[in-house]
């Protein structure tokens, strides 16, 4: 059973007429819950059609070959017809956060057309997830539109289950990304008066489950429950909760009134990555409080054995790929997710977190044999490249700060194992003549890999040399950019010591 596959565990799987396992439909697909949710009902038996505005979007998702892909614009009502075709679950994940003009009239619009293709093609249920709502007459226009979609979808007449969430804590979740960044990136920061306000965010495994539960739960069953985890904390306190699991020191925070909401913005805009149209919509949803209405939800659709996820477990979960060092040279390269919380080739470039890279990749005319052998013997007494200054001021650089520098040299001069020390390199991955990656051991405000890989090629032997950091708060950062020109230096100078290339490669 799959990490995914478990997020339905004990949960029924609805049958079509036929007996067969019913087909869902999702719609969002290259967004960040549709993506997963995919995933989330092959496990779990369901089969599935997606509705994209683009095919390409999702060709590299690992589930591509098990799902029917209907290409078109949910705006086209006889695309809405083929996509819907002998559906009995359609789920409503569809969201124009990122438009920019007439937001609003775009989310009824889409809403309105789907509901009334639902109907006509008689489906079983609508699913759709929507955001916590606890001042109806007081909305911003990005959480308007979320109510009146649900509205929309719910008087249609095809029964209709929405689900209100809040903050979802997930790598790659909007909103967990800007948690993210503003809490790695400042130490001390002055912010608004929301970050004040109570928040019950919900770990991204706990929505995909109850998502899945939503299409067999009992036809008499319609209306709209709010969904979140077991923890309630202000944004500030999210923070710290935040900082605390990604093993940072304690954040300074100082709010003040007079960040309005658009001047907060263009704030999250600045300091993260995280685009301002986006940034503005999120903020916009947050000046008032985010907690949900006790409801009998947990009684129709039960929580996962060991119950529903507390706010640090679901961080270190989004966290694992880096504390695990399962680092893509791109988020966006990962193919099958670990979990719910992994990144996905859909997600955003500024998902995931930040990562710094140096490829260097150059062609050789030696054989794999002649250049694997001097990727085995790296470091040592054999140096890394003609630059050899750099790196003993590297290694003399870690003494000082109380590392280990380049005195320990290697145990073999020529031959490697993993668990190996190398300098202040450790071996975290070997494969002959195929792929050696160096974990760094140096003192350093993050984490960081050194990984070479061979490949035959026509006329000798391809090496992609690629140096991998990832930073640790703001300290994090500007260590990589102190060090960012002597890269220039240094990796072009190893990457063809290894494809012999330099005159004084071994």
């Amino acid at each position: 059973m799959t990490v995914i596959d478990a997020l339905g565990q004990g949960l029924p799987v609805l049958k079509a007429k036929d007996g067969k396992p019913a087909l869902c439909l999702v719609t969002g697909a290259t967004g960040y819950i549709g993506g997963r949710l995919v995933t989330a009902l092959l496990d779990h038996g369901y089969r599935v059609r997606v509705l994209v505005r683009n095919a390409s979007r999702i060709s590299l998702h690992p589930w591509i070959s098990q799902v029917e892909v209907i290409d078109g614009d949910a705006n086209d009502s006889k695309v809405l017809a083929a996509a819907l075709a002998g559906v009995d679950v359609a789920y409503y994940l569809i969201h124009s956060l990122m438009v920019k003009e007439s937001f609003e009239d775009s989310e009824i619009s889409l809403a309105r057309g789907f509901a009334e293709a639902a109907k006509q093609a008689k489906i079983q249920r609508m699913v759709y997830l929507g955001g916590i709502i606890n001042d109806p007459d007081d909305l911003s226009p990005h959480m308007s539109a979320r109510m009146r979609t649900g509205e929309i979808l719910r008087s249609s007449g095809v029964p209709t289950i929405e689900f209100r969430a809040g903050v979802v804590i997930g790598s790659g979740s909007a909103s967990f990304e800007m948690l993210r960044y503003l809490t790695e990136r400042l130490p001390i920061m002055t912010t608004p008066k929301w970050v004040k306000n109570r928040i019950q965010p919900i770990a991204v495994r706990d929505l995909l489950r109850y998502l899945i539960g939503g299409a067999s739960i009992p036809k008499d069953v319609e209306g709209h429950f709010d969904i979140a985890g077991p923890d309630v904390f202000t944004f500030a306190e999210m923070m710290q909760q935040y900082a605390s699991a990604a093993g940072l020191r304690r954040r300074i925070i100082i709010p003040v009134p007079v960040l309005s909401p658009g001047l907060s913005s263009g704030w999250v805009g600045l300091v993260t990555p995280v685009p301002f149209t986006l940034a503005k919509r999120l903020v916009a949803s947050l000046k008032h409080e985010v907690v949900a209405t006790p409801s009998n939800i947990d009684e129709l659709i039960p929580p996962a054995k060991g119950g529903l996820t507390h706010f640090k477990r679901a961080v270190e979960l989004a966290l694992a790929k880096i504390k695990n060092a399962n680092v893509e040279t791109r988020w966006s390269d990962a193919s099958i997710p670990d979990s719910p919380s992994s990144p996905l080739p859909t997600d955003p470039d500024w998902a995931g977190g930040s990562l710094y890279t140096d490829v260097r990749v150059v062609d050789t005319k030696d054989d794999v044999a002649t250049v694997w052998k001097r990727v085995e013997a790296i470091g040592g007494d054999n140096g890394y490249s003609t630059a050899s200054w750099a790196w003993e001021l590297r290694g003399f650089a870690d003494k000082i700060v109380g590392g280990v520098g380049l005195r320990r040299g290697r145990r073999d001069p020529n031959h490697l194992v993993i668990g190996d020390a190398v300098d202040f390199w450790r071996v975290e991955e070997l494969i002959p003549e195929k792929v050696l990656r160096l974990r760094a051991e140096m003192k350093m405000p993050g984490l960081a890999w050194l990984e070479f890989r061979l490949e035959k090629t026509k006329t000798g032997t391809k090496v992609t040399q690629t140096a991998t950091y990832v930073p640790k708060g703001l300290l994090g950062h500007l260590y990589w950019w102190s060090v960012f020109p002597m890269h220039g230096i240094v990796f072009p100078s190893m990457v063809r010591s290894m494809a012999g290339l330099n005159r004084r490669a071994k």
